[in-house]
């Protein structure tokens, strides 16, 4: 299990001060990334029109380019606004397929300071059942830090 602690006040210290979204992204897809053996596969889709996301900063194998809201576990995190805590990817309606290795994620919506949502925070596990509550908390509490600093 990942130090959390230690993660945030990592994070917490390369971030300091900076409001660009695309740099705070590449920061925490790369320490969340390397954080914990079973994140398989770390990033962002960045909301860039109306309903729809482009992948965004990330580290892992590639990433689905877009993704509507109306489609798979990133796009439930979009549009609804919740943490989708996914233990088998296989019996989630719509699941896509961006790697054929996944098999449980994790994805939080991201806002900005005004609370817009601006990414969801993918992490997939190539282990079943890989993600806890605890996980979600945490990272959602660490996502909310640093973007909040993003006007």
């Amino acid at each position: 299990m990942a130090d959390y602690t230690a993660l945030a006040q990592t994070i917490a210290s390369l971030t300091e001060g900076e409001t660009d979204a695309v740099a705070l992204m590449a920061t925490v897809a790369c320490e969340v990334h390397h954080a914990d053996d079973r994140f398989d596969w770390t990033g962002f889709y960045r909301v860039v029109a109306p309903e729809l996301m482009k992948i965004g900063p990330y580290q892992g194998g590639h990433g689905c380019l877009v993704i509507p809201f109306s489609r798979g576990v990133c796009g439930a995190a979009a549009r609804t606004g919740e943490v989708q805590l996914v233990a088998d990817v296989d019996a989630f309606p719509g699941h896509i397929a961006c790697a054929s290795s996944t098999r449980s994620e994790l994805v939080l919506p991201v806002t900005d300071a005004a609370g817009n949502l601006i990414a969801v925070f993918d992490i997939d596990s190539d282990q079943p059942d890989a993600f806890t509550q605890e996980d979600a908390d945490q990272l959602q509490s660490m996502l909310g830090q640093v973007f909040s600093q993003v006007r």
